[in-house]
């Protein structure tokens, strides 16, 4: 068992970092502030092969792994936490898009998403319920062609910043649940299509908002897969990104740890340096030991989805922990800065804000443990 890197995955990582660090990190508080992602830094982005990079050549991937596309996120969202969730909505979407599309739609929007010059989103949640997915009632009715679409999508991320989105609609009766809902990629500049933006604690740069569809008519051969089995799809992608989200959040996590070790051994009080006082240095020392245990536990996930092993726990153990971890460590770095890190002089409240909203979107930590005990009670 080989618990390194190879060569040409820490030539990557060097590369991801240094862009993080002189590109994003400086601008992180300033896209906070805006509630914009420039879509120059998303293209720059993608010319260095930093969007879906484990999505095939033939649409303008580089046929990576998946833990490769982890390294890749992690290293962004240590400069940019926001940024971070461009590559995770080009690898979610992407793998989507790649595997039910058909192949000319497949290749006009990924090539666009690789290359940085065309945004997607997810648009799953619907107001009356959140956790409860499958009880969609977005409709999608069937007229000739084409599918015409009525209802609301609610606490979509990057809903006002997007070019297309992956839509999960209903087709089939209410009582049919799961098997009654299908996905399609529908452009977001299709009429009928109008968006809301709400006003967040945290990923502000990302933004979340409703996607209103009035009588949205998108061709038939935009439905992604077949019809009824647009519920499968997400759920599986979501496996995915489960462990993309849990990369991003430790990654704020790790880096809000140097930084304050770095804090401890400069910082004098009572005579003597911070990192004498067992009551600051302890904390951190068990909180450098959960980080460390919940990479290796998001990097194994994606290990398991290259060789084709099932994860479905291990996202979920990734999703629940990841963010979690992430807010109590960054907290605990607050503390130990005392009343400079309350301040917005540094980025430790705006970390806070951030990684808070992921206990939340993308399946709460009681979903992801329900989850883990159904696939435990399996064995």
């Amino acid at each position: 068992m080989n618990f390194g890197f190879s060569e040409d995955q820490n030539a990557i990582r060097d590369s991801v970092a240094r862009f993080s660090a002189d590109v994003l990190a400086p601008g992180y508080r300033r896209r906070d502030r805006e509630g914009r992602i420039e879509r120059e830094t998303i293209r720059q982005m993608g010319e260095m092969g930093f969007l879906g990079g484990e999505l095939s050549s033939r649409f303008g991937g580089s046929d990576l792994d998946c833990v490769t596309s982890g390294i890749i996120i992690e290293e962004i969202s240590k400069g940019d936490f926001n940024v971070g969730y461009i590559p995770l909505l080009t690898s979610l979407n992407g793998q989507i898009i790649a595997n039910y599309a058909a192949p000319h739609l497949a290749e006009e929007w990924l090539s666009g998403m690789i290359s940085g010059d065309k945004v997607a989103c997810i648009a799953l949640t619907e107001p009356h319920g959140g956790s409860d997915a499958a009880s969609l009632r977005l409709k999608a009715e069937r007229r000739g062609d084409m599918f015409v679409l009525n209802g609301e999508k609610t606490s979509i991320s990057m809903a006002d910043q997007s070019d297309v989105t992956v839509v999960f609609a209903r087709t089939g009766t209410q009582e049919q649940r799961a098997s009654g809902i299908s996905a399609f990629l529908v452009p977001m500049n299709t009429p009928g299509i109008t968006t809301t933006r709400f006003e967040d604690a945290g990923q502000r740069a990302i933004g979340r908002g409703s996607i209103f569809f009035d009588n949205v008519e998108v061709p038939a051969e935009n439905m992604l897969g077949e019809e009824g089995q647009g519920f499968k799809q997400v759920m599986q992608g979501f496996d995915y990104s489960r462990a993309l989200i849990g990369l991003q959040c430790l990654a704020l996590a790790q880096v809000s740890l140097d930084e304050t070790w770095v804090w401890l051994n400069e910082r004098q009080a009572f005579g003597q340096s911070l990192s004498a006082f067992q009551g600051l240095t302890h904390p951190l020392a068990e909180y450098q030991t959960y980080v460390h245990a919940a990479r290796l536990q998001c990097f194994h996930s994606l290990w398991l989805k290259d060789n084709n092993l099932p994860h479905n726990a291990e996202a979920a153990m990734n999703k629940w922990w990841g963010p979690k971890l992430a807010f109590d460590v960054i907290k605990q770095c607050l503390l130990a800065h005392g009343h400079t890190g309350y301040g917005e002089d540094l980025p430790m409240a705006q970390r806070l804000r951030d990684v808070l909203g992921l206990q939340i979107g993308d399946g709460t930590a009681q979903i992801m443990k329900n989850i883990i005990a159904r696939e435990t009670l399996k064995k």
